[in-house]
C-alpha cells in the first residue's frame, strides 16, 4: 500500500489529456486509474441498489415530524385567535390543527437532510458547509506514487506536488490523497463511502 493523489475531472477528454501528460513524464500507465464516480448513495454496492440501508437522516424524522408539529400547532392556535369571528370558539382549534400539520412536515423535511447538507455560512460565501464531506460525481483520475509505506520523504513530496499542480492544470478539481494500491490501472482498494483527505490546490504557474 502507497500513497495515491486523485482528482475529479468533468470531461473524458481532460482525463485522457492527464493521463497522456502523466506517461510523458515517465509514470507507469499501470500506476494510473480513471472511473466513473456515482453521485453519493449510488455506488450500487447493495443488490437493491445504493451503498446504504437508508438514508442517514431517515430515522430522524419522526422526530423532526413531533418537534415541528409543536412549534407549529402553537403558531396556529395563537394566528387561529384571530379568526374567532369568522370560525366562532373553533378558530383557535382550526389553527393549531393546521399549524400542527404544516409544521409537522416542515420539521421530517428539516430532519431528513442528509448528513453533510447542513447549511452553514462559509468563509468564502458559498453558504454551504459540509460536515461529513463526500465526493462529487465524475470522473475519478488516481495516480500512485513511487513511494511506498508509512514515511514519506521529501522526494515523494516533491512527486506529489508535481502531479497535483500537473492534474489540476489538466482541469482536475478536489485534490485528494489516500493510502491505498493500483495495479494494472485498477485502484483495488477504493472504498466510496471513506471520506475524502482533500488537499489545497497548488500554485500551477510554477514550472518543473
Amino acid at each position: 500500500m502507497g500513497t495515491i493523489v486523485a482528482a475529479r475531472f468533468q470531461e473524458q477528454e481532460h482525463v485522457d489529456s492527464a493521463i497522456a501528460a502523466l506517461t510523458s513524464v515517465g509514470i507507469s500507465r499501470d500506476s494510473i486509474s480513471s472511473f466513473y464516480v456515482n453521485p453519493p448513495g449510488q455506488h450500487n454496492i447493495y443488490s437493491i441498489g445504493g451503498d446504504r440501508d437508508d438514508s442517514p437522516g431517515a430515522h430522524e424524522t419522526g422526530e423532526g415530524v413531533a418537534k415541528g408539529a409543536a412549534a407549529g400547532g402553537a403558531i396556529g392556535a395563537a394566528a387561529g385567535l384571530t379568526g374567532v369571528a369568522v370560525f366562532g370558539p373553533i378558530g383557535p382549534a382550526v389553527g393549531a390543527l393546521v399549524g400542527a400539520h404544516i409544521g409537522g412536515l416542515m420539521g421530517g423535511l428539516s430532519e431528513m437532510k442528509e448528513k453533510g447538507e447542513s447549511e452553514k455560512s462559509t468563509a468564502d460565501g458559498s453558504g454551504v458547509e459540509n460536515e461529513l464531506i463526500q465526493r462529487k460525481s465524475g470522473m475519478l483520475l488516481a495516480v500512485a506514487l513511487g513511494a511506498q509505506g508509512a514515511q514519506v520523504s521529501a522526494a515523494s513530496n516533491t512527486e506529489r506536488e508535481d502531479i497535483v499542480r500537473l492534474l489540476q492544470q489538466f482541469g482536475g478539481k478536489d485534490i485528494e490523497t489516500a493510502d491505498g494500491t493500483i495495479i494494472d490501472g485498477d485502484w483495488q482498494d477504493f472504498d466510496p463511502l471513506l471520506i475524502p483527505t482533500f488537499i489545497k490546490p497548488l500554485d500551477t504557474s510554477r514550472t518543473s
